[in-house]
């Protein structure tokens, strides 16, 4: 942890002013909202990187007083809970080394914290902040009915003949309750670790990264506990009502966790084959588009825990 001086509280200064005015604008601006409010992770996150906890902590405190001025403490609460604290969390857990004799390690080398620890970590930072903003909203079956109903309604005033009956809109409803958390969770996850991952770039560029460059394919993979985690969330999917949401949206961050490590373990597995581009773009177009080949890459990850630690020589760091 970087020491506390004034370089350090002025960068947290502005990194929390610049995210909680990307917070703001993600409310203006509509179709741009999940990647501007995915972006407002990304200040904290440097600051945390290159400068340290007292930077992060900052510039948390400093986005959350910025955003209650300008918008509402109910706004500013939101922001703070679901990415500015698991964003400097992140950033915590990714400067966190020991030495790496206490591992077994060499002599004069230093261990530093799991990539596969830190994206399990992030997956129980989402599910946790996704928990409280529904209980603060009050999100019940209520809000995901309406949804269905408003895109019903868009269908019939483009088909007049669509007219689904009670039944199969009561299944759609059903489905969508569940997935909505799901979807939302996954989400979620994916794009706070394309910032983290961004982050860490930005950081390393500027020379101002303690920790080491990692080999993200050979790397990134979710915590083998996780595995029980994930299974629980589907068994409360079973239970309907509130447990059923929660376990949905269990399933979704930590299936998005799983997802990931599964994406980095077919980018090591496929290294040096000639083939290797054009299979790679084939697998993520196919995600994309028909999602259902996210099922293969979902079981890649949870077939695949293992638990990667990167050791570097302390007169490096």
């Amino acid at each position: 942890m970087n020491k506390l001086n004034k370089t350090s509280l002025l960068t947290g200064v502005l990194a929390g002013f610049t995210a909680a005015l990307l917070s703001m604008g993600a409310n203006t601006q509509s179709s741009l909202a999940i990647v501007l409010y995915a972006a407002s992770a990304l200040p904290i996150l440097i600051a945390g990187l290159g400068w340290g906890n007292a930077a992060a902590i900052t510039a948390i405190v400093s986005a959350g007083a910025t955003a209650a001025a300008l918008v509402s403490p109910y706004f500013a609460l939101l922001i703070l809970v679901v990415t500015l604290i698991p964003a400097g969390w992140l950033s915590h857990l990714a400067n966190l080394a020991r030495p790496a004799t206490e591992l077994g390690g060499p002599d004069g080398a230093l261990a530093w914290y799991p990539l596969s620890d830190i994206l399990s970590h992030l997956a129980g930072l989402v599910t946790a902040g996704m928990i409280i903003v529904g209980f603060i909203v009050g999100y019940d079956s209520d809000v995901s009915d309406r949804m269905v109903d408003i895109v019903i309604q868009a269908v019939k005033a483009q088909e007049p003949l669509y007219n689904p009956d009670a039944a199969a809109i009561s299944q759609i409803k059903s489905i969508f309750t569940l997935a909505l958390p799901l979807i939302q969770g996954a989400v979620w996850v994916v794009m706070l670790f394309s910032a983290y991952y961004v982050a860490t770039r930005i950081v390393q560029m500027s020379g101002r990264s303690l920790r080491p460059r990692e080999d993200i394919p050979s790397t990134l993979r979710m915590h083998r506990n996780a595995i029980f985690i994930f299974l629980g969330g589907l068994v409360l999917t079973f239970l309907g009502g509130a447990p059923a949401t929660i376990g949905a949206l269990v399933c979704g961050t930590f299936g998005a966790g799983f997802l990931l490590a599964g994406f980095a373990s077919f980018h090591f597995r496929t290294r040096g084959k000639s083939w290797r581009l054009p299979v790679l773009w084939i697998a993520y177009l196919s995600v994309l588009v028909f999602t259902i080949p996210a099922i293969f890459f979902l079981l890649t990850g949870l077939t695949d825990t293992r638990r990667t630690i990167a050791v570097t020589p302390v007169e490096k760091n």
